[in-house]
């Protein structure tokens, strides 16, 4: 094998070996990796090609998104809603939040009264009993169904306002599924932002008689053959409150615990919830009540007023049959105070 002298100077002398040349089988190697390595390249170059061909057209999906204006309390953004109805369009009223109520209450304790002063308003919709239907508090599911459907404004009743509706709410007596849920119940308010107000009544005697007195006019139906619950005009209550109903002397107390018992309950289940207590007596005799609860659902404060007429008005004597036997039962207990009470 020929070397390669190379004379640098007259004192180097270097010898360099000659280039070895590359083997056919290496350079075969080559060439197939390079093939293999295009073919690669083209593929991946269709498939993008054909990737843009098919999808010429994006589908682009536009999300509303509530805009907060700058006036509002931002502790306040959790109890403002923005429904999507299914049933309407909101159409210029879309970007109007609405505030979430419920009216949590026993019976003859002056919820309709009260509803009707909360309607009156123009920007608020409660929606009665809506519980009173037994397949609609079945379990915990259709519960929140129905909730579901009220507050997303899909629940149309002669209460509804229209779609520039500010508060949506309905009222709920303590004996329709209320009791039997509250941990679910309590979870759905506090997570939908739903307001509470409760309305008890302190005068649980009244309470009774109101009741035995509507129970008996289920059957007697002394207005024209048609049973009312509520009226609105003084001869209408004029002719109701003739009945003197006759209590049980012998489990009334019992009775009477029980009434503040279940209404403690309530109170405790639902404590954790935003929420208001009214009594019936104090939304008689302090007129600023109505101010309050308009304050406590953030709506503009404006006269309320409803057509219902009170029933039995005056003395609790004037009103039940065995009053001396009532007056006995309850002289020197702790309901004594109901006596003499003139709501």
């Amino acid at each position: 094998m020929a070397e390669t002298i190379v004379f640098l100077n007259k004192d180097a002398l270097i010898i360099k070996s000659p280039k070895k040349s590359s083997s056919p089988v290496s350079r075969l190697i080559v060439l197939i990796f390079s093939m293999v390595f295009g073919v690669y390249i083209c593929s991946i170059c269709f498939k993008q090609i054909n990737i843009q061909t098919k999808n010429t057209f994006l589908d682009i999906e536009v999300i509303q998104r509530p805009c907060y204006k700058a006036f509002i309390d931002r502790s306040q953004i959790p109890f403002l809603h923005y429904p999507n109805p299914k049933t309407f369009k909101r159409l210029e009223c879309v970007g109007n939040p609405v505030r979430l109520f419920a009216i949590l209450s026993m019976q003859r304790s002056g919820s309709g009264w009260f509803e009707t002063l909360l309607n009156s308003h123009i920007n608020v919709s409660s929606n009665g009993e809506i519980f009173g239907q037994k397949f609609r508090r079945n379990n915990i599911s259709s519960i929140i169904k129905t909730l579901d459907s009220v507050y997303n404004l899909d629940w149309l009743t002669s209460s509804s306002k229209n779609e520039c509706s500010a508060a949506i709410g309905f009222k709920w007596m303590l004996n329709q599924g209320l009791m039997e849920h509250p941990k679910e119940i309590v979870d759905y308010f506090n997570d939908k932002g739903v307001s509470v107000i409760f309305l008890l009544r302190r005068n649980m005697l009244r309470r009774l008689v109101s009741i035995l007195a509507n129970s008996y006019d289920k059957d007697a139906r002394i207005l024209n053959g048609i049973h009312v619950s509520h009226v609105h005009s003084h001869e209408e209550a004029s002719k109701l409150s003739k009945y003197k109903p006759t209590i049980n002397t012998s489990s009334l107390t019992l009775d009477l615990r029980e009434m503040e018992v279940t209404a403690m309950k309530a109170l405790q289940f639902f404590n954790g919830t935003r929420h208001m207590v009214l009594y019936y007596e104090d939304l008689f005799t302090n007129p600023s009540k109505l101010e309050q609860v308009q304050d406590f659902l953030k709506i503009p404060r404006m006269e309320l007023t409803s057509r219902q007429v009170k029933i039995h008005k005056g003395a609790l004597s004037e009103h039940i049959m065995n009053w001396v036997d009532v007056n006995k039962t309850l002289y020197g207990t702790s309901y004594e105070k109901f006596l003499q009470a003139d709501y």
